[in-house]
């Protein structure tokens, strides 16, 4: 593998970290731009418009903010309704400021190519363990 085929995790959710922390550490507040049409995307639909929807995410705003490199998760009311929210990263079209706009915007392709990982649906059946069997050493 070349130098220009080496394969980078994507930049967003380390971006969308920062730029988090700016907004908050200045007092503004944060707004999510997401693509609600992504696979796994759980927002409250009746807010969607043309696709898309905004959340504030302000830490009087939310419960349990979770932003991993995979998703961002957390709990709001909606209309007096608490919802948990899941926005897989590929979802995330931009984060930025209420006040005054200032954030960043993601580039559209950046996950192209790239497999998703999705949550794993819970089942019933018991995983199977694999069992190796003890091995002892002797070091003099």
């Amino acid at each position: 593998m070349s130098d220009q085929e080496t394969l980078f995790t994507p930049t967003r959710p380390y971006l969308a970290r920062g730029i988090y922390e700016w907004i908050c550490d200045n007092q503004l507040t944060p707004y999510l731009l997401v693509d609600a049409t992504q696979p796994n995307t759980d927002v409250p639909l009746q807010f969607v418009k043309d696709g898309q929807i905004v959340l504030n995410t302000a830490p009087h705003a939310v419960h349990q903010l979770n932003m991993s490199n995979d998703a961002i998760t957390f709990s709001a009311r909606f209309g007096g309704v608490s919802k948990n929210i899941y926005i897989p990263l590929v979802a995330l079209i931009g984060i930025y400021a209420k006040e005054n706009g200032q954030g960043l915007f993601f580039d559209p392709t950046e996950y192209d190519g790239i497999q998703e990982h999705t949550p794993k649906e819970e089942t019933n059946e018991p995983t199977p363990e694999i069992k190796k069997r003890p091995s002892l050493k002797i070091v003099e």
